[in-house]
């Protein structure tokens, strides 16, 4: 069995702006709202894929770009947009990677970020 794993990076720098921006107390609302959002939005994503319901999956996908970048997470707002480009290309396979892909990368940045909370707390 082949394991993958990739290291995830969070952007510090993003997450420290948005607390300098918006207090500690609403910064920490936004982020526990937005990785809420996350974890809602990759399930909803993977269950469009395995209904056949690409335009849905697309838009799923889509919204992750945008909440992924607000808190800081690069990587998974990247493999999310790639998942985009491989639906509007139609390639199944493509699709099935870059998504199973991004499921991986999205369950270790939400574990990262819970884990930097525990930290700060």
């Amino acid at each position: 069995m082949l394991k993958q794993k990739e290291a995830v990076r969070l952007n510090a720098g993003r997450l420290e702006e948005l607390f300098a921006q918006l207090g500690e107390a609403s910064a920490e609302d936004v982020v526990c709202r937005a990785l809420e959002e996350l974890a809602l939005r990759l399930s909803h994503t993977e269950r469009c894929h395995r209904e056949g319901r690409l335009a849905d999956m697309r838009k799923s996908a889509r919204s992750l770009v945008a909440i992924a970048d607000q808190i800081g997470m690069q990587l998974l707002a990247r493999v999310a947009a790639d998942v985009t480009v491989c639906v509007d290309s139609q390639d199944m396979v493509a699709v099935a990677a870059t998504l199973s892909r991004l499921l991986r990368i999205g369950d270790s940045s939400l574990s990262e970020v819970w884990e930097m909370q525990d930290l700060s707390i």
